[in-house]
């Protein structure tokens, strides 16, 4: 329960620091990282239409999501429909360095 508590202090205290009209205006990319491999350049070449290049995650286990290339939270893939995945958030991520980052917009 106090996972809960403080993914909800750290989204109130992301709502205070950029409490600002102006910043929600801002795009930012967001990346969902299903796994990753290993492929030498002779493998890679060989790649070809209908190649599976296996990755290092299990079907169960989280995926990464990243917002501009930091890690911002972990989750589930879902389908959406009949044609879509999405991703259900499971736990957020927060940086000591990330909090640091941003001291000096609250003070």
């Amino acid at each position: 329960m106090s996972n809960d508590n403080e993914d909800t202090q750290a989204q109130t205290e992301l709502a205070r620091m950029f409490n600002n009209e102006a910043i929600f205006g801002v795009d930012v990319s967001v990346n969902v990282v299903l796994g990753r491999a290993m492929l030498r350049v002779h493998q890679l070449l060989k790649l070809g239409r209908g190649a599976v290049v296996e990755l290092n995650q299990k079907t169960n286990d989280p995926v990464e999501i990243y917002a501009n290339n930091v890690l911002i939270a972990r989750g589930e893939v879902i389908v959406i429909g009949d044609d879509k995945i999405g991703v259900t958030l499971t736990e957020m991520v927060m940086h000591q360095e990330s909090n640091s980052d941003f001291a000096h917009i609250t003070e």
